[in-house]
């Protein structure tokens, strides 16, 4: 198991620094792939050496190697972002057949949440493939589990999401983008299929990050009751949250009761 999480976490690293590119150029309908990175004040193309993720940055103390501009701190933290959900994942997980697919929901959740943040959108060029991929990597999970009962929920979850966020997009104009109304589904496909109380769990905890977030900004003043907050990052955080502990979180609370989990 730790090299599994030891790997994952090496793995998540490389893969921060590629959505880097993809937080930066998707926004701006840029190719990921072409051309290389190169620092914007000196137009100097990032050697190797300097394309390490997390350690360059420290090394060249956040500045370009040629022409000394800074370096958003974005960047490395991104990479260890990316790393750290990786390594927690695959302890989580183990090395089973859903692992593919988690890791997949980390990558677009550091991806999507930082994009929403910067540009308030959650683009379709990320969130639409997703529901192909997810239903590929599920799919193959529960071939292999021999688990069909989880893909009927993942079925279900995504659904239910995807039709819920959207009745509270038309009951409410503007107090939510589509594209939370898009993402909604994907979501719903990952915490359906690990279960009901994950699905539960995870859409409750968008709605409380949300609004505890939205309630400090007004405290101190940096947001009004009229300010637009892009609600992606409190739905990935959420959903991300849920397949960590959304099963032990609903067994603690229908406890409370004298219930059990489903």
């Amino acid at each position: 198991m730790t090299l599994l999480v030891a790997f994952a976490g090496l793995l998540g690293l490389a893969i921060g620094s590629f959505l880097n590119v993809v937080v930066h150029r998707v926004p701006l309908g840029l190719s990921v792939v072409a051309p290389a990175s190169r620092c914007p004040g000196c137009e100097q193309e990032i050697s190797a050496r300097d394309n390490v993720p997390v350690l360059s940055w420290l090394l060249l103390r956040g500045r370009c190697r040629n022409c000394s501009a800074p370096i958003s701190i974005r960047y490395p933290a991104v990479e260890l972002l990316t790393g750290v959900l990786f390594a927690a994942v695959a302890w989580n997980v183990g090395l089973t057949w859903a692992l593919p697919a988690y890791l997949y929901l980390a990558a677009i959740a550091v991806a999507l949440a930082a994009i929403d943040l910067d540009v308030r959108r959650l683009p379709d060029q990320i969130v639409l493939p997703s529901y192909a991929v997810a239903l590929a990597l599920l799919g193959v999970a529960s071939v292999g589990t021999g688990d069909w009962w989880a893909m009927v929920r993942a079925l279900v979850g995504g659904l239910a999401l995807l039709v819920g966020y959207f009745v509270l997009f038309v009951a409410k104009p503007g107090g939510m983008g589509f594209g939370d109304v898009k993402l909604a589904g994907v979501l719903g496909l990952y915490l359906g299929w690990l279960g009901w109380s994950e699905l539960a769990v995870g859409a409750f905890l968008a709605f409380l990050l949300g609004g505890v977030v939205s309630i400090a900004l007004m405290l101190t003043r940096r947001a009004g009751r009229k300010s637009r907050i892009p609600f992606g990052p409190y739905m990935l955080a959420g959903a991300v949250t849920a397949v960590f502990v959304g099963g032990t979180v609903a067994q603690w609370y229908l406890g409370l009761f004298g219930l059990g989990t489903v």
